[in-house]
């Protein structure tokens, strides 16, 4: 049984994965003839949704983009999910002895229609949201989510499961269908199949208003977003910002109808640049005020009831389910197994991050003082002056590198990395249909044997309707039970536009997320087991980050810069002088940047650690960050009213610590290719690929890793990939400098 994500929805309904032997048919009202004479007529052949249809054309099928209008959502989810539940039937209902071949491998054949709408659905939800979609988001949200429980509540199915898992024929079964039966009983019985009735009807009840709760949170957000701007009037608000930054200031007003002036958006993509490189501090300050409080305005997009409401019922359903609280019962099957063991590693790296980030602002303000500014450093100079530092301290001004970073050249240098550890080959297509102009797609191939492995869409751009940040998706799973099936996958982001036919030059932390959200696509892509709940990306929440993370390492390699790096005007490779100060510089700001993050995932741990007690949000994240220290000059990086990641669906609600978790696994990971011949060994990457890329969730990932490894990892590999003293060193018992 496949997971589905309602990206966005709110809803992040979990229903068996999808399949239909027929497409489900949907009727249309009838015109307006007199009943007597439409009677008289014979009846209408039914009029068929064309969402229900089988992906058809080439690469086995693809995403019907071209047929997606907003009205067919609703009657496609319904016909869709009525669809699956005969599918059901069929299997709790059959009356032959349970086996692993009628139950759990027919259930893994269940609800494909269904999925592939869904997979509409998400895209919609996170990258073409507007109004008439988000009507029917609020509505579709709990139907959905109610419709996973009917699933995972239906007593009869759930006998069969059980009955397949505690059968002594399950030994016989292979390691991947054994690791399967355990992972379909374990989620069926997390989510709440041995409950008695009253309890699975309370279940139900939270899990709709959750749903609702995760939709209108996320549109909150999205509406905040796009409504709260800062619009640039003449030249003298554009002080200090470089010619791309401008550029796409300019292309945001002409977008909303202001050509003439500038607008900063309410997004990271367009608040970070502005906050780096503006010289003027009280729009600094506005900018930044906007960001940080999305969701937390006081007005009717105010987030703060919603989230009191979230983790009241997130508290109560653990309870239900037996778990002392949501984080409890949210990690009991991660790498980290309880909250007690992801708090330990974060607390180790706190201190040292605080430490380090009280020294970053004393040399920002030592930059400041020198400069006659006569100001205190405040949370939207922090970036300013940071930059100011790294030029004097690195003599390595950001400016001075983003002519070398273009963003079409750094995705062919993306693509080189995959040839060079993947053997994966990247041609451009454009026989499929696409949801927006600005997406294009790439076929995937192995290099050695030329067979066809996926297809890659890439959705780069900002625009209205379109959540912040960055993701990939699976548009579809590799699988094998029942024929070779290959993935689709898509990586998006939001590089805001700059003038049409100019190169769009990107910051380096740009780079770094570019190639982070590529390592989820080459996971995906990378993929070789029998079943789709197995595949790709399906894997524990704070592994499914190291792929990721890891990919980061390559951004900095000199292979990848030599080749790919090149100045937008000369073409000439970036000089070896400036690479020389990246990697000189390449702990900077590395206090910042670990601060920013770990506060919010302390946070997000602590508010599910507190169990029924009723939570104030904007109380709870001002009280819990003054016991833990945090520098006043800092802002959590998502703070709570906007935290998309915990309070628009469960995806990491009490898991955002799984970023930091992950990357103990990176950065030890690639100390094994320093170790060896370095970032392009083959065997390690071979060692990498077939341990971790290829087998999804068919093994344990602790296993998977020593496998990788020979052993686990510590946090030593960390805490010298951040520059913070490593435990037990003469330099972790000097006191921290305030």
């Amino acid at each position: 049984m496949r997971k589905l994500l309602f990206a966005g929805a709110g809803a992040a309904a979990i229903v068996s994965a999808a399949c239909a032997t027929t497409n489900q048919e949907v009727r249309v009202a009838a015109d307006d003839k007199p009943a007597a004479a439409a009677a008289a007529t014979p009846a209408a052949a039914p009029v068929q949704n064309p969402l229900l249809s089988k992906w058809t054309g080439p690469y086995g099928g693809v995403p019907s983009f071209d047929k997606v209008k907003v009205e067919l959502f609703k009657p496609a989810l319904e016909a869709s999910m009525e669809e699956n539940r005969r599918e059901i039937a069929a299997i709790a209902n059959n009356p032959e002895a349970p086996t692993f071949e009628n139950t759990i491998v027919a259930l893994e054949d269940t609800g494909r229609t269904l999925n592939d709408v869904g997979t509409l659905f998400g895209i919609w939800s996170s990258a073409m949201n507007g109004p008439e979609f988000q009507a029917i988001e609020r509505e579709m949200a709990p139907k959905l989510s109610a419709f996973s429980d009917e699933i995972t509540q239906n007593e009869k199915l759930f006998k069969r499961i059980e009955a397949v898992y505690n059968s002594p024929d399950k030994a016989k079964l292979t390691p991947e269908q054994q690791r399967l039966t355990w992972l379909v009983y374990t989620n069926f019985v997390r989510s709440g199949a041995k409950l008695d009735e009253a309890a699975k009807k309370r279940l139900v009840d939270i899990n709709q208003r959750l749903a609702s709760l995760y939709t209108d949170f996320g549109q909150n957000v999205l509406a905040d977003e796009e409504n709260y701007v800062v619009v640039l009037e003449s030249e003298a608000d554009l002080a200090g910002l470089p010619d791309s930054v401008r550029a796409g200031a300019a292309a945001a007003a002409e977008s909303r109808g202001m050509k003439g002036k500038w607008v900063i958006t309410n997004t990271r993509s367009s608040m970070e640049p502005f906050l780096t490189y503006s010289s003027r501090r009280e729009l600094r300050e506005k900018v930044w005020r906007n960001y940080v409080n999305r969701g937390d305005n006081g007005d009717a997009r105010d987030n703060n009831k919603i989230i009191s409401e979230i983790l009241a019922l997130r508290a109560e359903r653990a309870k239900l389910l037996g778990y002392q609280t949501h984080a409890h019962w949210r990690l009991e099957n991660t790498m980290a197994r309880t909250p007690e063991r992801a708090m330990q590693l974060m607390e180790a790296v706190w201190t040292p991050a605080v430490a380090r980030a009280h020294q970053e602002v004393a040399d920002m303000q030592a930059v400041a003082n020198k400069e006659g500014a006569k100001l205190k450093i405040e949370p939207w100079d922090y970036r300013y002056y940071a930059e100011k530092v790294r030029k004097a301290k690195y003599d390595l001004d950001e400016n001075e590198v983003k002519p070398y970073l273009q963003l079409e050249k750094l995705r062919e240098g993306m693509f080189w990395v995959a040839g060079e550890l993947f053997g994966f080959s990247f041609t451009p297509v454009s026989d499929v249909p696409v949801y927006h102009p600005d997406v294009r797609v790439w076929e995937v191939k192995d290099r050695t044997s030329g067979k066809h492995v996926g297809l890659w869409y890439f959705d780069p751009y900002a625009r209205p309707g379109k959540r912040s940040g960055a993701w990939m998706n699976a548009y579809r799973n590799q699988e094998r039970f029942r024929g070779e099936v290959t993935t689709i996958v898509s990586n998006n982001a939001n590089f805001v536009k700059g003038k049409p036919g100019e190169p769009l030059l990107i910051s380096w932390n740009d780079a770094e997320t570019l190639f982070h959200e590529f390592g989820h696509a080459l996971h995906g892509l990378s993929s070789n087991v029998t079943y789709p709940t197995l595949s790709g990306t399906s894997v524990a929440r704070d592994y499914v980050e190291f792929p990721s993370q890891l990919l980061e390492h390559w951004v900095s390699t000199p292979e990848v810069l030599n080749k790919y790096a090149l100045h937008y005007q000369t073409g000439k490779p970036i000089p070896q002088e400036l690479v020389a100060k990246i990697k000189k510089a390449d702990t900077f700001n590395q206090g910042f940047g670990t601060v920013e993050y770990l506060s919010a995932a302390l946070v997000d741990m602590k508010l599910h650690l507190a169990g029924d007690k009723k939570i104030d949000s904007d109380a709870f994240e001002r009280d819990t960050l003054t016991a833990l220290g945090m520098p006043k000059e800092i802002v959590m990086r998502h703070r709570t009213p906007q935290f998309t990641h915990v309070f628009a669906g469960d995806g990491y609600s009490a898991g955002y610590y799984s970023y930091l978790w992950s990357d103990t696994l990176t950065a030890d990971a690639f100390e094994a290719f320093t170790e060896g011949k370095g970032p392009y060994d083959s065997a390690v990457a071979e060692r990498l690929r077939k341990n971790v890329f290829t087998v999804g969730n068919t093994v344990d990932p602790a296993d998977g890793y020593r496998a990788f490894r020979g052993r686990e990892a510590g946090i030593d590999a960390l805490m010298r990939k951040r520059g913070f003293p490593v435990p037990g060193s003469a330099a972790s018992k000097q006191p921290a400098k305030k």
